[in-house]
């Protein structure tokens, strides 16, 4: 991952394959919202729902 902000994003995948966190059990983590964090959590939910209904801007 290379960005500004790599560091916030990669920390959430991180821990998770580090304990086997499941893609269901990221996505109904606490995200908090307007931070860089939150795309993991969509990124996650995106799995199993439809990317057009995630966010009001994902569209």
């Amino acid at each position: 991952m290379l960005a500004t902000e790599a560091g916030e994003m990669i920390q959430a995948p991180t821990l998770a394959i580090k304990h086997g966190i499941t893609i269901d059990e990221l996505a109904a983590a606490f995200h908090p919202y307007l931070t860089l964090a939150e795309a993991v959590k969509l990124a996650a939910q995106s799995f199993t729902k439809d990317v057009k209904k995630l966010s009001c801007c994902a569209a």
